[in-house]
Parts: structure tokens; sequence; C-alpha cells
């Protein structure tokens, strides 16, 4: 018996952990050149399905072409309709393993070969430099997963020969659900579709079970490999499970389907085998995943605009906007949180500037009071996941983004402050006494929102200091002129001159937050930018 378990217990963790290292060291090695085609080449479904089947055959994992894909999503760098066609390219994508063990793993002893790649891998891990490593990694994980499949076929040939798997459920409708489900059990205990699939394989090979058992196998854990990319957005933000549930549902729309129609894809798969010289066995196993998953990808992605409206009623957004995106699984990918903090951050100094532009303009509202007692808890939420973002110590850039964000929540927090002040005061700086500030104010206001609005404040930088500069002035002329003025006036109209300056100075320094946002936002989004030091530019006269 110990000749049975050990090698296929030991051969399928083998499999398992050279897998784990090959897609970690894969992304770690050029991960974030896939990570920026997935943001940058997803413009239309078409693209975004092409962007998803070769990122996830060339990163060896659906599971890390979806988490990546989730925190896109989230930080809103892409569309969930993009999303959705990365998602149907990573589940054709996910088929290409299936291809390698079939026509390679189990067909050439390779275990033996790829010994020399596991020793020279764990070389250049132990003491390489740089990025080299990480290929290291990947390298000794490729030769281990070869060698766990020669050791799990070991263990297979044995397993046959005392238990009758071919005695698993066979013939009529619901035998090959029996058995899709047992596949999906497999591939949520192994966490890996890829592993249940090349343990199906391997029990096809040595003729374990028949092709029919193994092709609901297949289908079960096609199923399966969803469940990794549910339980990362346990907790996560409305965006990260709409994209879960999309991808839940297209597996299981297009697992269905291959069940019900197993005996037509099963007649196309010996067709195939007749006509076009395919073997059987494991590769014509193989054929039959990338065969109903591509049926699938036909059905689905003509109609991806529909579905994700589908699935977008299914889960309605119900969070606060300025917050909804910073997702905790974000974390993991620094760039990624970085830009959805940025995000947050644009979008609240923009609810704070509308209020801000009404007070000048004396529109009457009863909202501001609100309007600025949510956004505190926000800005908090904001700074709490900025001050969770740690970057790599040789970043630079990334730490110069995250100090440029802390900065800028500063002075938010600063500006909400100075709004809820005046609210509270109920100053109308509609009277004729705020008539000098009112040019430059409305000026600095419309240069920030627009830069704001258009993601490029730096090009506004030069005319927003300006005018705050000559705010500064303007107040502390007119504040020389009204203390004069009350010096000899009667106590009351010396009172209210004090009340009146505060009022000036509460403009002047509205005036440098807002400027000091607008830099620090600018120096959060410039990757020039960040990587110059980030620190306090200096006031114009009159600052804090």
């Amino acid at each position: 018996m110990h000749d049975i378990v050990f090698p296929f217990a030991g051969g399928l963790g083998l499999f398992l952990i050279g897998m784990m290292l090959l897609s970690q060291g894969l992304v770690a090695f050029g991960g974030s050149t896939m990570k920026q085609a997935l943001a940058h080449f997803t413009g239309t479904p078409t693209k975004a399905f092409v962007s998803g089947t070769l990122a996830t055959m060339a990163l060896q994992s659906s599971t890390a072409t979806t988490v990546t894909l989730i925190g896109f999503v989230s930080a809103g760098l892409i569309s969930f309709s993009q999303a959705i066609g990365v998602l149907i390219g990573a589940s054709l994508g996910n088929t290409a393993t299936g291809w390698i063990v079939a026509t390679l793993g189990l067909k050439v002893s390779l275990g033996f070969y790829t010994l020399p790649l596991i020793g020279i891998g764990a070389l250049l891990k132990l003491l390489a430099r740089g990025r080299v490593t990480e290929l290291g990694m990947a390298m000794a994980g490729f030769g281990l997963m070869f060698l766990g499949l020669d050791t799990l076929q070991q263990g297979m040939r044995g397993l046959a020969q005392v238990f009758d798997l071919a005695a698993l459920p066979s013939g009529g409708f619901w035998a090959p659900v029996l058995t899709m489900l047992i596949g999906l059990v497999l591939t949520a205990v192994l966490q890996s579709s890829t592993a249940a699939i090349a343990t199906t394989l391997t029990a096809l090979h040595t003729q374990a079970i028949n092709f029919d058992q193994a092709a609901a196998v297949v289908v079960g854990a096609a199923i399966g490999t969803t469940l990794t990319g549910a339980l990362v957005t346990v907790g996560g933000t409305i965006h990260a499970k709409r994209t879960a549930l999309a991808y839940i549902l297209f597996n299981a729309v297009v697992g269905a389907i291959a069940i019900a129609l197993l005996p037509v894809f099963l007649w196309a798969i010996a067709w195939l085998g007749s006509h076009a010289g395919l073997d059987a066995g494991a590769t014509s196993l193989a054929a039959f995943h990338t065969l109903f998953i591509a049926v699938g990808v036909l059905l689905f992605l003509p109609f991806v605009p529909r579905f994700a409206r589908l699935v977008e009623r299914f889960l309605p957004d119900r969070g606060e906007a300025t917050t909804q995106r910073l997702d905790a699984s974000l974390l993991s990918l620094p760039a990624v949180a970085l830009e959805a903090s940025q995000r947050a951050l644009e979008v609240a100094s923009l609810g704070l500037l509308d209020v801000y532009g009404e007070m000048l303009s004396g529109t009457a509202t009863t909202t501001h009071e609100a309007r600025l007692q949510q956004a505190a808890p926000s800005l908090n939420e904001i700074y709490d996941f900025v001050s969770r973002i740690e970057s790599p110590a040789d970043d630079t850039v990334a730490a110069a983004q995250r100090i440029a964000q802390l900065h800028a929540i500063d002075h938010l927090l600063r500006f909400r402050s100075r709004l809820q002040e005046l609210t509270q005061a109920r100053v109308d700086l509609t009277e004729p006494g705020y008539h000098w500030a009112m040019q430059n104010s409305r000026q600095i206001l419309n240069l920030a929102r627009s830069g704001l609005e258009r993601q490029d404040v730096q090009s506004s930088m030069e005319s927003l200091v300006l005018n705050a500069m000559a705010l500064s002035k303007l107040s502390r002329e007119v504040r020389h002129d009204v203390l004069k003025a009350a010096v000899s006036g009667p106590d009351s109209e010396a009172h209210i001159a004090l009340q009146r300056t505060d009022s000036f100075r509460w403009l002047e320094r509205t005036a440098n937050h807002i400027w000091r946002i607008c830099h620090y936002l600018s120096q959060g989004r410039s990757s020039e930018g960040s990587q110059r030091e980030v620190q306090e530019t200096a006031p114009p006269p009159g600052g804090l």
C-alpha cells in the first residue's frame, strides 16, 4: 500500500509545489509587463479576450490573472466589460497547461531530464541578484512539475490495480454530473484546477479511468477554478465581487453546456481523431477541454456588454462612491493600490471643491454640513488604506507617490475643516466686502477642478500658485485697511472688523490648501515627478 500512497501523494505534492514556484517566478520575473499589457491592451472585448488568454498562458496560472484582474477593476484601471473579456480569455488560456502535460509530461519521461533545471534554478534563487532570482525559482518549479508528474504516474498505476476507478458513475444522465462534481471537489481541495486536470490526465494515461469519466472531471475542474477568485473577493469591493460572479457564471454556464452536450463533444473529438490525426487518450482530453471552453467563448464574447449589465443588476452599487474602490486585496499590488487611492483622493477633492464653489457663488443649500461630515470618515479610510500600502524597498517611485498622497490627505483634512468652520459661522461670501477675493478664488477653484477632472493638475500648477500668491497679497492689504479703519471707530465696529479679517485669512489659507492639494496629487500621479523627493514647496507669502 505504501508503494501506492507515497508516490501518489508525493507526486501530487511535487507537481503542486512546482506549479506554485513556476507561477510565482513567472509573475515576479515578467508579471509587471503582463500587468501593464492587461491594463493597456483591453480596449475592446476582443482585445481583452486576447490579452487574458496570452497572459494566462505566459503566467501558467488563471488564478494569477484573475486576482490581478480583480485588483485592476477595483482600482478602476479597466472597466467591468473589459474585465469580462479578460476573464473569458483566462479560461481559454488555462487549457494550455493541459496540452503541455499531455504532449510532453506524459508522452516523454521528462522528470529525469529536468533535474538539472531544479539544481540550476535553486542556485540562481540563492546566489543571484535582482530579477534573475525569480527566473531561477521559475526554472526550479518547471523541473519539479515534471518530476512530480513522473512520480504521480507511478502512484496512479498502482492505484488502478488496487481500486477499480472505472467503477465511478458511467452511463445515463446523472453519471457525468456526479463525476463532474468529483472534479469540482478535487479542484477545491487542491486549490488548483491545473493540478486536478493533470491528475485526471495522468489517470487517463494510465487507464485508471475511461475517457468519458475523465471528460466530466475536467468540466468540474473548469468550474472549480473559479473558487479561488471568489475567495479573494470576500470582504472586497462591489467591483471585485462583480468580477468574481462573472467568472463563476461564465464557467458554470459553459460547464453545464459541456455536460448537457457531452455526447456531441465526444463525437467531435472522435471525429478529430479519425480525420485530423488527433492522438487518443490524454491529448484528446486536452483537446476536449479547449473545445468546450472555445464554444463558451463564441457564445459569450459577442454579448459581453449585455452580460456585464446583467451582473451589475445582480450586484447593484450601494457603497460610498469615494472609497468603494479601496479593496484590501489591492495591497498585494502596490502600484495598483496607489492608483486606487489616487483616484479616491481625486474624487474626494472634487467633492470638497464642489462645496467650496457653492459657497463662493452663494448657492443656498442645506447639504453642506452633511457632505462635510461624510467627507471626514472617507478621508480617514483613504489614509488608513494608503498607510497599509507596502512598496518594495527598491521602488523609489512608489514610495514617493505614497508620501505625496499622505501629504494630500493632510491638506484635504485641513481644507475640510476650513469649509466646516465657514459653514458654521454662516459667512456670506457674496457680500460686497469679499468682492476683492472673488476673482482669484474662483480662478483657483476652476483651475483645480479642471485639472482634477482631466487628471492633469500639473499643467495648472503655475497658474494656481500665482493666483494663491496674488490672493495672499490682497488679503494682507485688505486686512490692514480694515483694521486701520476700525481703530478710530466704536468697539462694536472693531469686533466686526476682527471677524471680517478672520474671514479674509480663511480665504487665503483655503487657497493655499487647494494649490498644495493639487501639487501633491500631481506628484502622486506623475511618475516623473514621483521620482523626485516629495517635500513641502515654499508657501506663498502669508502662508499657513
